[in-house]
């Protein structure tokens, strides 16, 4: 299909999804991060115990999504959407009026399930339900909010604070979700179903049966392909998260920062969208190899290189890993494991995620209070993209030809 007429023809679909991955945002490390610097100041925490505290918290919300996130398998789209909507912005309110170490570890949570847990998953797993032959490319229009909120909301959310301070903020983005929850749900309520046959090339890319979780879980190949999974979130999050850190080891403007992901937004976007045409066109699996490279270059430049401008180098190479890897994880999973219990897959690969997310903030907080610099922690991710991209290459292969054998036993039992 045209890309223009597949857009004209399933507008709202995309629109929603889009929707909720940018509304993702105010559960999101990077959004979080911006107010990081006051919620350390007014509550006297450390740079390692605010990173527990946000580890802990981030924890708890994974531990809790892979049973909220099955919702999405016997309830409808537009239900969901109103009850992540509702919580993410009565979590918002919280963060406004937090006063007690409870309430912070209590808000952080349910930003951090509501926000970067439920309304990614949702968005995700119902493009990856609603589409077969597109799946690429509407999996790439809708993780373009996130590039968005990237790209608009930290410059929007400093100068909010600038002007009316840090927990003000939080009430405005709480008001701005509200507003947008009876647009969204508008949007969601009436759901697809795939249109079309299959075109051949994407027929071979199907799963000979849809994997129920349990299955899942006991494929080595399942956790093999967490090494590159898990790296994004662990890796994005402790940059976003020690950004003030960094800026303050580098001597960098804040400003400066803050633009930069404006760079990193656009090439993102590009990125996702031009791997949701090459993904319809050769599959998920054949790019595992390749979606850590550019970041792991981009955290060796940025630990290893002193001059501001590196930012924006830094930011646009991190943007490819990101468009790539956003797009092929939202592609992924439906194409090795079928669609049927899509939700509860999609919980756990969430709930990993979320979990790493977690780590990153935590443990490298901890290292950074006992002396050992983030330049040299973001070196060690950097050989750590370059391995796991290695093992992939033979994953890639295997999952191949399994896909293959299975599809040529099912012909003939059939």
């Amino acid at each position: 299909m045209n890309f223009i007429r597949f857009l004209q023809a399933n507008a709202r679909w995309l629109i929603g999804g889009f929707a909720l991955c940018f509304c993702s945002s105010v559960g999101q490390t990077y959004f979080i991060a911006l107010s990081g610097g006051a919620i350390r100041q007014d509550f006297g925490l450390s740079h390692g115990e605010f990173g527990s505290l946000y580890m802990g918290a981030t924890l708890f919300s994974a531990a809790t999504l892979p049973f909220l996130g099955r919702i999405v398998d016997f309830r409808s789209v537009s239900s969901t959407v109103v009850m992540v909507f509702i919580g993410l912005a009565f979590c918002a309110i919280m963060m406004w009026s937090a006063q007690s170490l409870v309430i912070l570890f209590l808000t952080i949570y349910g930003l951090r399930l509501f926000g970067q847990g439920m309304m990614t998953h949702i968005s995700m797993t119902a493009m990856g339900r609603w589409y077969a032959s597109n799946r690429g490319r509407a999996v790439s229009i809708a993780t373009s909010g996130l590039q968005l909120g990237e790209a608009i909301l930290p410059i929007t959310i400093v100068s909010l604070i600038a002007l009316f301070g840090w927990r003000q903020s939080w009430l405005f983005a709480a008001a701005a979700l509200l507003l947008l929850l009876p647009l969204v749900y508008g949007l969601m309520k009436q759901e697809r179903a795939p249109q079309g046959a299959l075109q051949t090339e994407d027929d071979i890319k199907q799963p000979a049966h849809s994997w129920t979780r349990g299955e899942v879980l006991k494929d080595v190949y399942f956790w093999l392909i967490m090494i590159v999974v898990l790296a994004a979130p662990f890796i994005g999050t402790t940059i976003y998260f020690h950004q003030i850190h960094l800026l303050e080891v580098k001597g960098w403007s804040a400003n400066i920062f803050a633009s930069s992901f404006f760079v990193m937004s656009i090439s993102t976007v590009v990125c996702s969208l031009l791997f949701g045409v090459i993904i319809d066109r050769f599959s998920a699996v054949r790019i595992l190899p390749i979606v850590l490279l550019p970041m792991g270059g981009a955290s060796f430049l940025l630990a290893s290189i002193d001059n501001q401008a590196i930012i924006f180098v830094f930011m646009a190479m991190f943007g490819i890993s990101y468009g790539a890897s956003s797009t092929m994880l939202g592609t992924l999973w439906p194409e090795i494991y079928g669609t049927k219990y899509l939700g509860s897959v999609r919980s756990i690969v969430v709930a990993l995620g979320v979990f790493a997310s977690a780590l990153g903030p935590g443990a490298t907080g901890i290292m950074i209070d006992f002396g050992i610099s983030l330049e040299f922690q973001l070196k060690v991710m950097a050989i750590y993209c370059l391995v796991a991209s290695l093992i992939m290459f033979f994953v890639a292969k295997a999952l191949i030809r399994r896909r293959h054998l299975l599809k040529i036993a099912v012909t003939r039992h059939t």
